[in-house]
């Protein structure tokens, strides 16, 4: 099928779509934090730039208050490949900016014939009847969009697009979303669509991103990946024969074998570097798809029709791309991982911990994701967390001439210590505070056997968790996973354990391990945890909303879980219908079941969504999720937008 460049689906943009393919940028910006104190954005060019920057009030742009030149202390750039070097830009204004004022900002390249500004190089970025993206910082979180699991082959449409949508008729200040939050799984990296694999070897070969040194495949470097037979849907069959594979098979499988980073989707998990930084570009901009040429590199007629089936997706993602890259520039953006931004079942056990970081070429592809999620997303949640690793970047990346590998002993030393980094986590100073959780890296291991499912967090980081919200009136916690889920899925999960199968129903979930879920109960149950307690999440393809309120405690604490998912993802739909049926039937309030949970201490009463039958909880549709919170940091509205229009409202019901 054709790659080429098609018409945006928002007619009021057509003219803006980027029809320039030798734009010096290629991706972004992406405005990755706003403050009064502090601008952070991320881009990606095909050179090393000189910026200047711009940033005014909207309605009065004639009087900015910063306009200079970025000096190199304010731009970290790392060269990526021989035609795309990475650009990090921290900028700290003189004069704290204006709180609750329509700011605008612009980023302009600096060269010889002149400066040429965002209008000139990304005008699909600018909103509507406007020259330059804005923002507002907002004095307290009194909206907040947010989602996770954006899998750019599904066949419905993407949430960012509603975002934009959001975005461009907000006309009152309370309308204008105060961040977006992105709780998980921003990229698959173990579940890559045939003509997205196709797309991501055409920017590496236009690019020359950098190649590398493997070990422990049946390949020895990275350049073999476009050369190999079957380098389609095979992938998954690409880790050695040996006997570390069959031990690890039938303690995982029964037999059945399957490679120790992935899923049954495995077939193009992505292994390099490279190929991480490519899906990067290739699922936050239209400009590097000009570099992608036709074609359908399978001969299989099962695979082929897969592939074209695959690509009517992938072109429908492509064309909403200058939407979802505009929302991206437009407001503030907080990114935290889960599992498919590395790989599946990442951590899920100290089994799969053993078993993965012991083999190279295990280590390596878990690696390199957690670098391209360090230089893509960790980054700019809070930049100077990340100084020292960012120097150990420069150093894998520094330029050199004909430099068109990467150093194996300075990556193998850099995923080290990458593997030990303990700060993905952060907070916000924002009013209510945010605090955004690391569920896959601190995790609580089990005692009772290495194959059971760990904890999502230990007893030192929820410990730390607890000191970070003591005291506060209200507070905000993104948990990838949500922290109370549904209870029939999770004993389904719980069934699986028990049989040695906790990897084939992903069963980690903060009810899994008794440490970890009893130590979280008992933070509630604090004298001095937060009046305001709202935890969003995302992971499970479908959204629900609870309030939840401690039982027998005359002064608890009113927490509500909202869980919005996904973005570009859906649970199968008839699957979850049953699913939801058994799960009322099975822990309605006088149901005996309850007493079984580790929730029985806990009153919880689900939201039902507006639209649906009587007594259903669940809502199965790409989108977003939209939260308002009054004053106090309570929501005052649950709401789930739609990717493709319409959505619904989570109103009170019955407790459970």
């Amino acid at each position: 099928m054709q790659a080429a460049d098609k018409p945006t689906p928002d007619s009021d943009n057509q003219d803006k779509a980027p029809t320039n393919h030798h734009s010096p940028v290629l991706v972004g910006p992406l405005l990755r934090h706003a403050s009064q104190d502090q601008l952070v954005l991320w881009l990606v060019a095909r050179e090393s730039l000189d910026l200047c920057v711009r940033l005014s009030e909207r309605d009065h742009p004639e009087q900015p208050f910063v306009e200079r030149d970025l000096v190199d202390t304010e731009i970290t750039r790392l060269r990526i490949g021989t035609h795309a070097w990475l650009h990090l830009v921290d900028l700290r204004p003189d004069n704290p900016l204006p709180r609750d004022t329509r700011l605008e900002y612009d980023l302009g390249i600096i060269a010889t014939e002149g400066v040429s500004w965002v209008r000139d190089w990304a005008p699909h970025l600018c909103p509507e009847d406007r020259e330059r993206p804005g923002f507002v910082i907002k004095s307290r979180l009194d909206r907040i969009l947010h989602g996770s699991c954006r899998r750019p082959h599904h066949s419905s449409a993407d949430g960012l697009v509603r975002v934009d949508e959001e975005l461009q008729k907000a006309r009152q200040l309370e309308d204008i979303p105060a961040l977006l939050l992105m709780t998980g799984d921003q990229i698959y990296a173990d579940d890559v669509a045939g003509p997205m694999l196709h797309a991501i070897q055409c920017v590496i070969h236009q690019l020359g991103l950098y190649q590398e040194v493997l070990e422990g495949a049946s390949l020895s470097h990275s350049q073999e990946l476009t050369s190999l037979e079957k380098a389609y849907y095979h992938r998954d069959k690409l880790l050695p024969e040996s006997e570390f594979n069959e031990d690890l098979t039938e303690r995982f499988f029964g037999g059945v074998r399957k490679p120790v980073f992935t899923t049954a989707n495995a077939g193009n998990h992505l292994i390099s570097f490279a190929e991480v930084m490519a899906m990067y570009l290739l699922v936050w901009s239209p400009e590097p798809w000009a570099m992608v040429t036709p074609a359908e590199p399978v001969s299989d007629e099962e695979e082929l029709a897969r592939y074209r089936r695959e690509q009517q997706a992938i072109d429908r993602f492509r064309a909403d791309l200058p939407r979802a890259a505009r929302a991206l520039a437009n407001v503030p953006v907080y990114m935290i991982f889960d599992d498919h931004d590395v790989t599946d079942d990442w951590n899920l056990s100290a089994l799969w911990e053993t078993t993965a970081y012991e083999h190279p070429f295990s280590r390596r592809i878990i690696g390199n994701a957690l670098l391209g999620y360090l230089l893509c997303q960790g980054w700019g949640n809070q930049p100077d967390t990340f100084k020292d690793l960012l120097e150990q970047c420069q150093g894998l990346l520094a330029p050199q001439k004909d430099h068109n590998e990467l150093d194996k002993t300075i990556q193998d030393e850099l995923i080290d210590q990458l593997f030990h980094f303990h700060q993905w986590h952060y907070s916000l100073a924002t009013s209510p505070k945010l605090v955004v959780l690391d569920t896959r890296t601190h995790r609580w291991r089990s005692e009772v056997r290495r194959s059971q499912p760990s904890g999502l967090m230990d007893w030192e980081s929820l410990t730390d968790f607890q000191q970070e919200v003591m005291g506060e009136d209200a507070v905000v916690v993104v948990s990838p996973a949500p922290m109370f889920g549904v209870k029939l899925i999770e004993m389904i999960q719980r069934v699986f354990t028990w049989f040695g199968k906790p990897l084939l129903v992903d069963a980690e979930n903060w009810m899994a391990h008794r440490g970890a879920a009893s130590v979280m109960l008992n933070i509630f149950g604090h004298p001095r945890t937060p009046k305001h307690f709202v935890i969003l999440s995302g992971d499970v393809h479908y959204s629900f909303a609870y309030d939840i309120r401690l039982k027998h405690k005359h002064n608890s604490p009113e927490i509500w879980q909202i869980t919005s998912s996904g973005i570009k993802n859906e649970f199968p739909h008839q699957l979850l219908e049953w699913l939801d049926r058994l799960n009322r039937w099975l822990f309605a309030p006088w149901s005996p079941l309850n007493w079984f949970t580790k929730r029985r201490r806990m009153r919880i009463r689900p939201r039902l969504p507006e639209g649906r039958d009587a007594g259903e909880r669940l809502w199965n549709h790409a989108g977003i999720g939209d939260v308002r919170l009054d004053e106090e940091g309570a929501p005052s509205a649950i709401r789930q937008l739609n990717a493709d229009g319409g959505g619904t409202v989570f109103h009170r019901g019955r407790e459970e």
